[in-house]
Order: structure tokens, then sequence, then C-alpha cells
């Protein structure tokens, strides 16, 4: 099995340091399971932040299709996805060390070959080591919502960011968002009904609209708990246009 070395900072990475980020780190309390899966699970399913373009045949040592996850929190339906699809690859992403920690024991004790973890800032690493029309699925849910106006343009749904996502997946490739803030609910759909690379494939504003193959998350549970609605937004896409004759 294929390991991935941390490599250096790329220069290119300089420019990232100064966008406005989607996330805080908070830093939990890691128990000593976690600390150990750190410790010894991530050199193994671990993926660098920096480094060369991602070859998805070394690090799964096959070609499947891909599916990349923005925000596992605590790993539980990344692992029930990858579980029901071993046909299927993963890439999960989370900054926060004990989500990552508990996904990687939960790697562990089901087996799983078919996942691959960063624990880092996901915007460069998609800029940086996924390739153009790698993707065949980018699953974003329950974002950091920055219900404050103010903090809206923290949030990571945004024009340039949905053309960096529209460039690394594959024609007819889906991106599909869960919230359960209406507001932000109401803002994705804003940018990518606009975005010519995209096309809705959700019914009405996608309220209760959960597809059956994504599992209920730690954060959609606490959200319905609240009397929240929940919001499942499927985008596909578009074909490249051919280029016309000169």
């Amino acid at each position: 099995m294929t390991v991935e070395h941390i490599a250096t900072p790329h220069p290119d990475t300089e420019s990232f340091s100064r966008r406005i980020r989607s996330f805080i780190r908070r830093e939990g309390r890691l128990t000593v399971a976690q600390t150990r899966a750190l410790n010894e699970l991530m050199p193994r399913f671990g993926l660098a932040a920096q480094g060369p373009g991602l070859d998805p045949a070394e690090i799964f040592g096959r070609m499947a299709p891909l599916t990349l996850e923005i925000g596992f929190g605590n790993g539980e339906s990344l692992l029930d996805m990858a579980q029901a699809a071993p046909e299927q690859d993963f890439i999960g992403i989370e900054v926060h060390r004990p989500g990552v920690g508990h996904l990687l024991l939960g790697i562990e004790q089901r087996g799983l070959t078919n996942i691959r973890v960063l624990n880092d800032d996901a915007v460069p690493f998609i800029q940086q080591r996924i390739g153009s029309g790698q993707l065949d699925r980018l699953l974003l849910y329950f974002p950091d919502p920055w219900h404050k106006a103010r903090h809206h343009k923290r949030r990571i749904v945004q024009p340039e960011f949905a053309t960096l996502i529209a460039e690394r997946l594959k024609p007819e490739g889906m991106w599909h968002l869960a919230t359960d803030w209406a507001n932000y609910a109401e803002h994705m759909r804003a940018v990518l009904d606009a975005h010519p690379d995209f096309t809705a494939e959700h019914q009405g504003t996608g309220e209760a609209g959960r597809p059956a193959w994504r599992p209920e998350t730690k954060f959609e549970r606490r959200g319905i708990r609240l009397g929240h609605q929940v919001f499942d937004l499927i985008y596909q896409r578009t074909l490249d246009q051919p280029q016309s004759p000169s």
C-alpha cells in the first residue's frame, strides 16, 4: 500500500494563507485511542496537504469512481458510505483532529481500504493536488453556516469556490450539499443556480430531500432537535460545450 510523505510547502501556498477561511480550528480533547490512531494509522491512510497532483491509482491501487467529502465531522457518515460502496474510493477532509482520529479508528475497525484522509484546509489541497476532471462527486454536508450577516463572507460556498469545484469535477459529476440553515440553503442556491457550469437536480428548494444513500449526520440530528429544516441540494456539472469550428 502506498504511503504518502509530508511534502515541503509549495510556493503557491503563500497566497492561500491570505484568503478568508471558512473555518476556525478548535482543538478538542483527544482520547487515548484517537491519539494512537493519529500516530499509527495516519501514516497509512493520510494524505499530504501539499505536493504533486494525486494519482488515485497509486494511492488506492486501482481506478474507481472518486468522491471527496469536505468537513466530515466525526466521520461516521463517511464510514457508512464507504462501507456501502466498496467499488468506490473516498477522500475525506477535516481540520479537527478528534474527528480525524475517530474516522481512522472506524477505518481500522471496519477493515476499510477505500478511504484516505486529510487533516488540513480543503481549498489549497483541491487547488494544488486534485486534477481537472478528477472527481466524480464532491460532498459538502452541514458546513459552518456563519449565520451572522457580517460573517457571510466566510461561507465556503462562493462563486470562486464553485468555479474551482466545477474544474475538478468530471462532466456530469455531482456536487451534493446539505444544510439545516434555511438562509445558507438560499445562499447556496443563489450561487450555484447562477453558475454556468452547474445544473440543479434537486426538487424545489431541496427541503426534506435527503437521498437514501446519504446517511444522517450528527450535525443533522442536532439541527432537527432544534427544529431546523434540512435541505439537500444536488447539482450536476454541465457537459463541456464543444468548440465551434473556426
